[in-house]
């Protein structure tokens, strides 16, 4: 059995640094956090890429806490939740009787968040002819609320978050390349839950701590049968499916030993279609952590993959691939 309380002592050292609410010490974590820790005192505008329930809002919420807007608002905006036709109004506000159903003044985000930041998730589905007036609010930050000729100012941050693929997008003309260029000043990848199989016992603990409390559990043990079977799950949901997961067993479960659904195995058998780019990233990243972020000698992640260091040092800087400073350390030593 793997007890609660061991597994908090590690829980406790991922919170090493002040991102309280990120659990998980994997590398791949690391190197993400470290890239909010630099960008985060900036001003400069977050593009925020991973797939579906990676955690793209508590990195935005991260990089507004280490700025410093950190004591102004942080606001959140999902431009696929909000009708088209409505979403201008949100972003930018409107006067009483722009439209029907406008029946009293309303500001928009940019003015509530005015010296603080706005999240807008989603942003690769916001509509195109959208898409120049945010592009001015970014140049100029300057816009009018509809039905208004009065041009106001906002000194907003933006931090955007997409897990679609926004290159594909401006092909098929969807989305502005002017606007692309404009949100990725500094793009943060994050890695999906099957890159990061050393967090999943923290946030297995994480989630169970959180709904055993709500439900009044008594829950403070989980067989490593059933925690090997979780860490060999694809988790296509990433994160958000895993918390689904857990809270599902916390339900069903009756003693101190957590209980897994009823047919597990269903989880095990299923496919997550990558690329050959994700396929090959995976792999090398899988090396890395498995060296300890050694690169070259005998024993280190080019030796592990049958090829020349030269050759992984050119394909971790094709997918950014970047450890933190104890791992470039030790790489460089072994060089």
């Amino acid at each position: 059995m793997a007890a609660l309380a061991a597994v908090r002592c590690a829980k406790r050292a991922s919170e090493r640094m002040q991102f309280q609410q990120i659990v998980g010490s994997s590398p791949a974590l690391e190197l993400v956090l470290e890239q909010v820790q630099l960008v985060g005192p900036t001003d400069s505008t977050v593009l925020i890429l991973g797939e579906t329930g990676t955690g793209k809002e508590l990195i935005a919420g991260a990089i507004h806490s280490v700025s410093r807007r950190s004591g102004r608002p942080f606001l959140k905006l999902n431009c696929a939740a909000i009708p088209a036709e409505l979403l201008e109004s949100e972003l930018f506000g409107h006067e009483r009787g722009a439209f029907t159903g406008a029946v009293a003044q309303r500001l928009g985000r940019f003015e509530a968040a005015n010296r603080g930041t706005l999240f807008l998730d989603e942003i690769g589905d916001m509509p195109f002819t959208l898409q120049a007036k945010l592009m001015r609010v970014l140049q100029e930050q300057e816009f009018e609320r509809l039905g208004s000729t009065i041009t106001r100012r906002a000194d907003v941050r933006i931090v955007s978050a997409t897990n679609q693929d926004l290159g594909a997008l401006i092909a098929n003309k969807q989305f502005r390349p002017d606007l692309y260029y404009r949100l990725n000043v500094f793009p943060i990848i994050l890695p999906p839950l099957r890159e990061r199989v050393s967090d999943i016992p923290l946030l297995v603990w994480h989630f169970v701590e959180k709904y055993r409390e709500r439900m009044s559990k008594q829950i403070s043990k989980i067989s490593d049968d059933s925690m090997d079977a979780l860490k060999k799950c694809p988790w296509p949901g990433n994160i958000r499916e895993l918390q689904n997961f857990i809270e599902r067993a916390v339900v069903l479960t009756r003693g101190d030993v957590l209980e897994l659904p009823p047919h597990p195995a269903v989880l095990l058998t299923k496919s997550v279609p990558v690329t050959l780019r994700e396929s090959e990233r995976h792999h090398v990243l899988k090396a890395l952590e498995a060296t300890n972020g050694v690169v070259g000698g005998p024993f280190g992640a080019a030796a592990r993959l049958g090829m020349p260091r030269t050759t992984l040092m050119y394909k971790m800087q094709k997918h950014g691939i970047r450890f933190g400073r104890r791992f470039e350390t030790e790489t460089e030593a072994k060089f």
